[in-house]
């Protein structure tokens, strides 16, 4: 199901080659309840093409870029040589997802004992598309389906079910924190130290690990490399910050040195 009945001008679709002829490929658009396109020979591919059906065959899976649009008429304008591979990569894998979270919201609907219409309905909503609302869903430990316009037993099932099939990607990288310290109170200024370098920062995991004095191992798990840095570098600052204003020194490394 997908929440407009047709698709817009410039959208990227899925579709499955369905006839091909001389002149053109017939498809069918699989997010669109399988309306028909076409996609004229001179949009196959680029430069000049002898047979067709060296670059489509019936029963294919290609994804179109949408040239035109007429409801009236019924007709859609496809094109396929306007996809690059990452775009089709990206879009088989945005499709793929979507008919995951489709048989999620059926056992969703199932446990709570509604239609899966209504689940759908609500999604759509708030986020356009179905698989985003079970991502973050994980992502926020239930809070997202606090903005579904749902009932208690309906959210409850979602979260339920977006626990038990989502996996968000996660990374971890470390480095070390070195902090030195003359005063005789070092001890509790690195304590401070150590613990201002534990902020906490949504969907990030901060460790820290005594090597050996004066070096301690930070490591930081994230949903991306761009957040983890962000995280290992506020929470290196933030102790560095501590032990500098009690007049020691302190300085982050990726690798410890040996020997």
């Amino acid at each position: 199901m997908h929440e407009r009945e047709w698709p817009e001008e410039g959208e990227l679709v899925v579709c499955t080659v369905s006839d091909v002829k001389d002149f053109a490929a017939f498809v069918t658009l699989d997010e669109y309840k399988g309306r028909r396109g076409l996609i004229p020979i001179s949009e196959i591919a680029r430069g000049w093409i002898k047979y067709i059906r060296d670059y489509v065959r019936e029963g294919q899976k290609v994804v179109c870029k949408v040239l035109n649009v007429d409801p009236e008429r019924g007709h859609i304008d496809l094109s396929l040589k306007d996809v690059n591979e990452h775009q089709r990569r990206e879009k088989i894998h945005e499709w793929k997802n979507e008919q995951k979270a489709a048989k999620w919201i059926g056992f969703a609907a199932e446990a709570a004992g509604v239609d899966r219409v209504v689940i759908e309905e609500a999604i759509y909503h708030e986020y356009g598309q179905l698989y985003p609302a079970f991502e973050e869903i994980v992502a926020t430990s239930g809070e997202a389906a606090e903005r579904l316009n749902l009932d208690e037993p309906v959210k409850k099932a979602l979260i339920n079910v977006a626990n038990e099939n989502v996996k968000i990607p996660r990374v971890t990288i470390s480095g070390y924190l070195v902090l030195t310290t003359p005063r005789p109170d070092g001890v509790n200024v690195i304590r401070r130290a150590l613990r201002s370098a534990q902020p906490k920062i949504d969907n990030v995991d901060i460790d820290l690990v005594y090597v050996g004095a004066p070096t301690y191992r930070i490591k930081v798990t994230a949903p991306d490399y761009k957040e983890a840095e962000k995280a290992i570098e506020r929470a290196a600052n933030a102790a560095i910050g501590v032990v500098e204003r009690a007049g020691g020194t302190g300085k982050f490394v990726r690798k410890q040195k040996t020997g």
